[in-house]
């Protein structure tokens, strides 16, 4: 079996664990600049474009895409500006984006993610790798060493969402 299957194959087998055990999922979304409109700026919004599972540094669709994990925020109304600090107010800009995108109110939102296109899962840039034909995934970038068989790794991570503590 090549890579790419078994990266399929894996991903499959891990989704079908995760639906068997009803595990909630996560919105995934796009951040959107919109345009001026008659020269008044418009808000920014978060645009729905499918649901994941957060497992580490991977998210996964209910399809078995993967996806490298971006940026998260609940959906919630904007509020007033606290001016605290620059990073409290562009939490709360986000949190207000996905609050416009029609997330339901307390819905944690992925956002600023990168898919892993599987024809280009040897590329630097992604956390998923091959190991001569051995899928495996880094989560430190800057030192390849960090890295595990994906098939271990997403039992691991699925084991953690499955078998919660409630």
């Amino acid at each position: 079996m090549s890579g790419v299957e078994e990266i399929r194959a894996a991903a499959g087998r891990a989704v079908d664990r995760l639906v068997d055990a009803g595990v909630a999922d996560e919105a995934l979304a796009r951040f959107v600049r919109r345009k001026r409109v008659l020269g008044l700026t418009r808000a920014p919004v978060m645009l729905p474009i499918g649901r994941v599972w957060p497992l580490g540094v991977l998210l996964l669709g209910r399809d078995g895409e993967l996806h490298a994990t971006g940026k998260i925020t609940r959906a919630l109304p904007a509020g007033y500006p606290g001016y605290q600090s620059p990073g409290v107010e562009v939490r709360r800009g986000y949190r207000a984006a996905a609050h416009a995108g029609k997330f339901a109110e307390g819905d944690t939102v992925n956002f600023d993610t990168r898919p892993i296109p599987l024809d280009e899962v040897d590329e630097a840039s992604t956390p998923l790798f091959l190991d001569g034909d051995r899928p495996r995934v880094r989560w430190n970038s800057t030192n390849p060493g960090q890295s595990r068989d994906l098939e271990a790794y997403l039992d691991d991570r699925v084991g953690l969402l499955v078998d919660f503590p409630r």
